[in-house]
C-alpha cells in the first residue's frame, strides 16, 4: 500500500477523499486539511505533500520559469466567477470597471489566479490595458500579504508593496488608491461602509452572461502530484484523478439531494432558486472536470499570464498535466 500526504482546503468536492470514503486502489492517504493561504506558499516553495491543491496562477508561473515539483491531474477544485469582485469608493469618479484604466488599485497579490482573470475580465471585457495601471499589493483588510513567488516585471511597470499593518482597504477609505480586485468582498463593504462601493451590484446577471460569451467558470485552484510519485508509479496517476471525480460527484449528488428534498439541510434560504438558475446557465454537470472540456479556458489563462507579465514564455494548456490524463 502505497502511503502518500494529502493536502487540500475543505471543499465540499474533497472531503470524500479525506474522510474514506472514496477509495483510490492502492493508495492510502496521509490527510490534512489547511487553508489555501498556507497551501499555496508550502506547494511552490517547498513542495510539502505527495498531492496538493495549487494555484494555476503560480503553477504557470513556475513551468514558464523552468518547471515544477509537481505535476498536475484536471481537478477544478475551486472555480469562481469575478466580476463580483470589482470595488471603488463612493465618489472617485470611477462608475465601472473600465475606469480603473490609469488608477492606483489594489490586490492582494499580483499573481494570485483572482488577480489573473481579473486583469483578463478588465482587458477583454472592458479595454483597460493592465500595464498602466499603478498596482499595489498587500492585505485586503487585515493580516500580512506578500507575493509567494518573487515577481520579474518589465521595466516601467508599477507593482508596489503596501506598508505592512496598512491594508488596502483602509487605503481605498482614506483616498490613496482608487480601486480593488478583490477575491473576497472587504470587510468594510460587509459591515456596510457607505463610501465601499461595489461597481457590477448585479454581478450574477454579468457572470452569467460571461459564461454565455466564453464558457468559461473561471478556473482557480488544481490538483497537483508530486513528479517523483508520479514518476514512480505512473498508473496511480489516473487512479488518482477518478478519486477526485468521485469525490466531487459524491458532493454533487448530496447538493441536488438537498436541493431536491422536502426538508432544507443547508442553512440557506434560496438554496432551490440558486441551483435552478445556475442549472439554467452552465447546465446540469457545472463543475466540469478533465482536460478536453477545459481546454479553452486553460489556454485562456496561459494568455493572461504572459499577457501580464508573470509567465516568461506561453505555456501551453497540455504542459500543465500529466500525460495519463489528457485524454480526460
Amino acid at each position: 500500500m502505497l502511503e502518500l500526504s494529502l493536502g487540500t482546503w475543505d471543499h465540499d468536492r474533497v472531503m470524500a477523499l479525506h474522510d474514506g470514503r472514496v477509495k483510490v486502489p492502492g493508495v492510502q492517504f496521509a490527510s490534512e486539511i489547511h487553508p489555501t493561504s498556507k497551501l499555496f506558499p508550502w506547494a511552490v516553495q517547498e513542495a510539502r505533500f505527495d498531492i496538493t491543491e495549487m494555484s494555476v496562477s503560480s503553477y504557470i508561473l513556475q513551468l514558464s520559469r523552468g518547471g515544477s515539483d509537481y505535476t498536475a491531474i484536471p481537478a477544478f477544485v475551486s472555480r469562481a466567477f469575478r466580476h463580483n469582485g470589482f470595488f471603488a469608493r463612493a465618489g472617485s469618479g470611477i462608475e465601472s470597471p473600465a475606469d480603473f484604466a490609469g488608477r492606483k488599485i489594489g490586490v492582494p497579490e499580483y499573481q494570485m489566479t483572482a488577480a489573473v482573470w481579473m486583469r483578463g475580465i478588465l482587458a477583454d471585457e472592458y479595454g483597460v490595458d493592465c500595464d498602466g495601471i499603478h498596482w499595489h499589493t498587500g492585505a485586503l483588510d487585515a493580516g500580512v500579504r506578500r507575493e509567494r513567488l518573487e515577481l520579474r516585471l518589465p521595466e516601467g511597470m508599477r507593482v508596489d508593496p503596501i506598508t505592512e499593518g496598512d491594508t488596502l482597504q483602509d487605503m481605498l477609505l482614506r483616498g490613496e488608491i482608487d480601486g480593488l480586485l478583490a477575491p473576497k468582498p472587504p470587510q468594510a463593504f460587509l459591515d456596510g461602509h457607505p463610501d465601499l462601493i461595489r461597481l457590477i451590484p448585479d454581478f450574477e446577471s454579468a457572470e452569467q452572461a460571461y459564461h454565455q460569451k466564453t464558457g468559461f467558470f473561471p478556473i482557480m485552484h488544481l490538483i497537483g502530484i508530486r513528479k517523483s510519485v508520479a514518476d514512480a508509479h505512473p498508473a496511480h496517476v489516473r487512479d488518482l484523478y477518478d478519486g477526485f471525480v468521485a469525490a466531487r460527484d459524491i458532493a454533487m449528488d448530496r447538493l441536488r439531494s438537498v436541493w431536491l428534498g422536502n426538508a432544507n439541510r443547508l442553512s440557506l434560504p434560496w438554496l432551490g432558486a440558486s441551483m435552478e438558475r445556475t442549472i439554467a446557465t452552465l447546465g446540469p454537470d457545472y463543475w466540469t472536470y478533465g482536460f478536453d472540456a477545459n481546454r479553452a479556458e486553460i489556454d485562456a489563462i496561459c494568455r493572461y499570464s504572459v499577457d501580464q507579465h508573470l509567465a516568461t514564455r506561453r505555456v501551453q494548456p497540455e504542459a500543465l498535466f500529466h500525460p495519463s490524463v489528457l485524454d480526460t
